[in-house]
């Protein structure tokens, strides 16, 4: 006997790097678990459109700037799910209208300790990002602990490349971050398998809203408040805001200290990892100035 399918819109509400989770009632599929918004897409609506009308129906705001997130399919025992799913910033003047019940805010990295359904385990690895990103040219950098790698690469032979990421094994790849540029010449089912991809800030300022990929993560190098306010237009999910100090690797570079960054980082609705001159030890001091993590090089040597 087949199974039915059901096509399902889910919004990922973002604020200051919160997200906003409910509560499905124990009559419901999937009941005595924690959801983000959403419901099913009706007769005659695009996902989208189902989307927008949900969040107005159940969190009672609307929003008219939408990110596409992902299309993710699940197979349960007794049906099949299509998550279309979205992601929109909530600005502070919507706060308030929020419905208090379901809904309630969490940070990143308490959503590891929700009890939501099989679905959306995609969706919580991709919002739940590691405090630590080392920043190397060796792929033998490649951390074991709960940090990710960014394999900074000049562009060369493709297929050298692809030889060295096939030794590795889908956790490893997981784990690695990559440059678009390099990421566009992979083979298919190696993009498939890089789960999280840079942007310098000169390839953020060149892509529009539509022109990234889907499914990614995408976390992108900033400078200053312009490319980080492109970032969250755009619908990056993270950035990289440097130079925090000064560091012999770039001593020409501006350095915004502890208090630009902050003032920076404050306002932004996805991660902002601390990047130039800083040490893994300075994470309480980054999160202090509103620092999600740290990412660096010589100082980051250590971590595996």
């Amino acid at each position: 006997m087949s199974k039915n399918t059901v096509d399902v819109a889910i919004a990922i509400l973002l604020h200051r790097s919160k997200v906003l989770v409910g509560w499905r009632q124990a009559n419901q599929h999937q009941g005595n678990k924690h959801e983000f918004p959403g419901g099913k897409v009706e007769a005659g609506e695009t996902p989208e459109q189902a989307c927008r009308r949900e969040i107005y129906e159940e969190v009672g705001i609307g929003i008219k700037n939408w990110h596409v997130f992902d299309v993710i399919r699940h197979e349960y025992d007794d049906v099949i799910v299509h998550l279309h799913l979205f992601h929109a910033y909530v600005p502070d003047e919507l706060l308030d209208l929020i419905h208090h019940q379901p809904w309630t805010w969490y940070s990143r990295d308490q959503l590891a300790e929700l009890n939501f359904p099989k679905a959306n385990t995609q969706i919580l690895q991709r919002l739940m990002w590691p405090n630590l990103i080392k920043v190397s040219s060796e792929l033998m950098a490649l951390p074991e602990s709960d940090c990710l790698l960014y394999w900074r690469i000049q562009p060369q032979d493709v297929d050298q490349i692809e030889a060295q990421l096939l030794a590795l094994s889908d956790e490893q790849l997981a784990k690695l971050i990559l440059n678009f540029d390099i990421w566009q010449q992979l083979d298919a089912v190696i993009q498939t398998k890089i789960q999280t991809i840079h942007l310098k800030q000169s390839q953020l300022l060149s892509l529009k809203k539509a022109e990234l990929p889907v499914g990614k993560r995408l976390i992108a190098a900033c400078h200053d408040a312009v490319s980080l306010q492109h970032a969250q237009q755009i619908g990056c999910d993270a950035v990289f805001l440097s130079a925090v100090n000064s560091t012999d690797t770039h001593p020409d570079a501006k350095v915004l200290g502890w208090s630009g960054f902050e003032q920076l980082a404050k306002n932004s609705d996805i991660p902002v990892f601390a990047l130039g001159g800083v040490a893994p030890e300075d994470l309480e001091k980054a999160q202090k100035h509103n620092a999600y993590g740290l990412a660096g090089i010589r100082q980051f040597e250590s971590i595996n």
